[in-house]
């Protein structure tokens, strides 16, 4: 596991302010944090509401609960602050933390922002000339469906993602993971690299328009690209590709086995890993496309073949004669496996544990530096930066502005 190291990071010296919840926007902020990134997470006064999606949830020591896991795996390396934006004085605080900012990440419902007399074309973009603002919302201000709220699960069904996942038999079904909101993020943190790599260039600032909606249907491959080609709709294949054969799960005497053949080549150290190396010289398999035509007939000899073998066992085999497979773990086997420990891919500090940061540069490497923060904790330290005096930080407290415990 990788302890907390102290680094700067590619990010160090940008300051983002996150007024995001739930999963799009704060998987983008963590990833910016990570990074060496500033970011202050300000949280509406009833909170983050993945702080209550558990159980799990973690507990302090009179057992009263401080987050849940849901909340702890995206909100890492950030300090949080709480702010009622509903009010003049919540918005002018706001405000007044903007003229430090570099970005400002938000998923409002569209429009929110508008309401409220913060909108980036009427407001921030003349009074901060220098702001990235990366507005996430379900599907965007305008169109037939803009301004309507979106989830991860509803846009996986909306942008036919569902259509295409699962077995033949089981209809449309949900991803595991909830990919749009994680992809989501990830766009937002490509957006958010280009406009301030344009920034430097131009010395401005713009807003970048991320939708759930979008992500969806970007997610759409080789599917739509198939669709445009032939006209013909997708079936659900399980875990079979759609284009390329072998590349399916296989069971074999202990653990299921994905073989992911891209190649003839690979096809050939396969059946010659499996004792059957004809089988790269039948006409019926000599190419993907021969394979695709005789795919029920090639999956038999392949699943007989593969019966009586150990998955791991195969599965280190094949990967050292350069046949791409994977043996089918649990998500304990991931977390438990040695490689995983290997790539730093677990992060660990104060009793906090997550899943690491996958980008990994050289001389700036990602690090962690915080723990999730419970809800407030930063309060006076943020405010005090922004040039509140003690006084001025009690009477926003007093006022419910700023909040140093959730609402209920």
């Amino acid at each position: 596991m990788i302890s907390s190291t102290e680094n700067g990071g590619a990010l160090a010296g940008v300051r983002v302010i996150d007024l995001s919840r739930v999963l799009g926007g704060p998987s983008c902020t963590q990833v910016l944090a990570d990074h060496g990134a500033d970011v202050i997470k300000v949280e509406p006064p009833g909170g983050d509401e993945t702080r209550e999606r558990g159980p799990p949830f973690e507990t302090d020591d009179d057992g009263d609960k401080v987050s849940s896991s849901y909340f702890n795996g995206v909100n890492r390396n950030k300090r949080c602050i709480a702010l009622n934006l509903t009010t003049d004085q919540g918005r002018e605080v706001l405000f007044r933390l903007l003229e430090t900012a570099d970005v400002l990440v938000e998923n409002f419902k569209a429009g929110t922002l508008e309401k409220w007399g913060m909108g980036y074309e009427d407001v921030l973009k003349g009074r901060f000339a220098r702001l990235v603002h990366c507005r996430i919302t379900g599907f965007g201000v305008d169109g037939p469906l803009g301004g309507y709220p979106g989830y991860d699960a509803a846009l996986q069904a909306i942008t036919g993602l569902f259509s295409i996942n699962g077995a033949p038999d089981s209809g449309p079904t949900r991803f595991g993971t909830p990919v749009v909101d994680l992809v989501t993020g990830l766009n937002s943190v490509i957006g958010i690299c280009m406009a301030l790599i344009e920034r430097e260039r131009s010395g401005l600032g713009q807003q970048i328009d991320i939708t759930l909606y979008d992500t969806g249907v970007s997610l759409l491959f080789p599917h739509g690209s198939n669709w445009f080609m032939s006209g013909k709709l997708p079936v659900r294949t399980g875990n079979a590709h759609t284009n390329v054969i072998p590349y399916d799960l296989f069971p074999t005497r202990t653990q299921p086995l994905f073989l992911a053949i891209g190649n003839n080549g690979q096809f050939r150290r396969l059946v010659e890993v499996l004792g059957k190396p004809e089988l790269a010289d039948d006409p019926r398999y000599a190419s993907n496309g021969d394979r695709s035509h005789h795919r029920d007939e090639l999956t038999a000899e392949l699943t007989a073949l593969l019966a009586d073998w150990d998955g791991e066992e195969l599965n280190q085999k094949l990967l050292e004669c350069g046949v791409p497979s994977g043996s089918a773990h649990n998500v304990a086997e991931v977390l438990e496996h040695p490689h995983t420990h290997h790539r730093n891919m677990i992060y660990e500090k104060d009793g906090y544990q997550g899943i690491g940061a996958p980008v990994k540069l050289s001389r700036t490497p990602p690090s962690l530096r915080t723990r999730p923060m419970p809800f407030g904790s930063d309060n006076e330290s943020v405010l005090a930066e922004a040039g509140y005096s003690e006084a001025e930080i009690e009477a926003l407290i007093g006022a419910g502005t700023v909040l140093t415990q959730r609402a209920t």
